[in-house]
């Protein structure tokens, strides 16, 4: 255990947020924490300053010195211009994993799902949460899905390494590759490489959606899922929420050399400075942090006063529902949140009878890295990248996909040819249905006329110099390669 004082950044936030960390920071006080605090003005104020990233220069330095980040919800205003400080954040520190543990606490908070113990290991920083949008004609906008090796075997190992830091015995990965073939296909590819590598832990692949089901009905059946970013993002929602409520739950969000611990719900306005809120969501973020800087001690001894004080039936409103026709019958004092605090202190060196007691102290460090095979990252195979043609994007009025295929029929030549024309991603030239609904931006693909597929640069400027010569609105163009002869572009629907 290190006992030495670590120094951290803490961030109070926005409506609640000041109240359920004044609690959070009284308990760890108490506890025993040793920490070094140095404290940040984000979220709504700094937004309304006119700074549109909800953080400071100063406020980054002092991220950039502590690398710990301790975090309570933030208001983001309304109206457009202001991004989100949660994925800012996350890109400008490499935060590349997101952790959330999804606990039930039953009988004490009501769930469907006794025994419930899922981690969710989101990747946090690519696919469209890379925020790559585009609008190029009136009827079609567009947001780009980045999946790359890196981040996919950054977040698979981090999922594997924690399953073996914290004796669990089963990683699923959640994709949708039957239909994203390449970029979800990437992920289940390397899911599959990593896995090789853990033998002891069980293994499994799930299309998400039916992954999905199964997770809100039987989630005794995974123990840690690990997840491209938008699956994650929703399904830790889910998850949190089937357990008990997502107001209990706490999140890690883990880089190579920063870390970012919080609650994962909102700032809830309408709550602030009543002394009600829930500090519990926090408070476990901050347990979670305690294990990560190396105070497993602290940690465990904050968790079993926690959940010593549900299970002595001290619970702040949403726990006990008392503004509910069926009040919780395992609620023994309704307290604000200043007093849920204090019952945790008082519990202190305590442990839980009925739920089951943590145990940090003899656990391996979870360091920031996930250990030292995390970093180490396979770099691609070389192999023989060839151009073979192009997609060159048209804006023109919907309607019959004849009079587009005629159109760039025209403009084909110089060794290149009109293979097929999609309209959002269903293919609809040649031989198009009568009742496919087209909008106003047409994909037209172009690939070698002749017996050899390698087309030049220099015929694709020619296409495209014959497409604007011809008045057509081009707008965009993707290049189409081969990586050792295989295909890396995905056919139409229907193709």
């Amino acid at each position: 255990m290190a006992t030495q004082t670590v120094p951290i950044t803490v961030a109070k936030g926005d409506g609640i947020g000041p109240e359920i960390m004044d609690a959070t920071l009284s308990i760890l006080k108490e506890a025993g924490a040793r920490l070094d605090i140095e404290e940040i003005e984000i979220g709504e104020k700094v937004y309304l300053s006119g700074n549109t990233a909800g953080i400071a220069k100063s406020s980054i330095d002092s991220l950039l010195r502590t690398k710990v980040f301790l975090k309570a919800p933030i208001t983001t205003p309304q109206g457009g211009g202001f991004k989100s400080l949660n994925v800012t954040t996350r890109k400008l520190l490499g935060l590349y994993a997101n952790v959330r543990p999804c606990v039930a606490y039953d009988p004490y908070i009501p769930t469907r799902h006794p025994g419930m113990d899922v981690v969710i290991v989101r990747e946090n920083e690519e696919d469209l949460y890379a925020g790559i949008e585009y609008q190029h004609t009136p009827d079609q906008v567009q947001c780009l899905k980045v999946i790359t090796r890196g981040g996919c075997e950054r977040i698979v190992r981090y999922a594997f390494e924690y399953a073996v830091r914290n004796s669990r015995k089963k990683v699923t990965c959640f994709t949708k590759d039957n239909i994203m073939k390449l970029t979800d296909g990437l992920f289940h590819k390397v899911f599959d490489e990593i896995a090789a590598e853990y033998p002891q832990i069980e293994k499994e692949h799930w299309i998400v959606d039916i992954g999905a089901a199964k997770l809100a009905d039987t989630p005794g059946a995974f123990d840690v899922v690990v997840m491209p970013n938008l699956y994650g993002d929703i399904l830790s929602d889910v998850a949190a929420q089937i357990a008990g409520s997502v107001g209990l739950a706490g999140s890690a969000n883990i880089g190579r050399k920063y870390a970012m611990f919080e609650a994962i719900h909102g700032s809830a306005p309408r709550r602030a400075g009543q002394n009600k809120a829930n500090p519990s969501g926090l408070l476990l973020g901050a347990v979670m942090m305690l294990v990560h800087i190396d105070q497993a001690d602290v940690a465990e001894r904050v968790h079993n006063a926690f959940l010593k004080t549900l299970e002595d039936g001290v619970h702040t409103y949403d726990i006990a529902k008392s503004e509910s026709p069926t009040p919780n019958p395992l609620t023994t004092e309704v307290v604000g949140t200043k007093e849920f605090a204090a019952a945790v202190v008082g519990r202190l060196g305590q442990e839980p009878v009925k739920l089951k007691p943590v145990r940090y102290a003899a656990a391996p460090k979870q360091g920031v890295a996930a250990g030292a095979r995390a970093g180490a990252l396979k770099a691609p195979a070389p192999g023989k990248r060839e151009l073979v043609g192009a997609d060159v994007f048209i804006h023109h009025a919907p309607g019959d996909p004849n009079i587009v295929g005629k159109l760039m029929e025209s403009v084909a030549g110089d060794g290149l040819k009109l293979v097929m024309i999609s309209n959002r991603g269903v293919k609809v030239y040649p031989d198009p249905l009568p009742d496919t609904i087209t909008c106003d931006s047409w994909r037209c693909r172009f690939q070698s006329a002749t017996a050899e597929p390698v087309v030049a640069p220099a015929q694709i400027l020619s296409l495209l110099g014959r497409v604007a010569a011809a008045g057509l609105d081009w707008v965009k163009t993707e290049h189409l390669y081969s990586f050792d002869g295989k295909a890396g572009y995905s056919l139409g629907q229907g193709q």
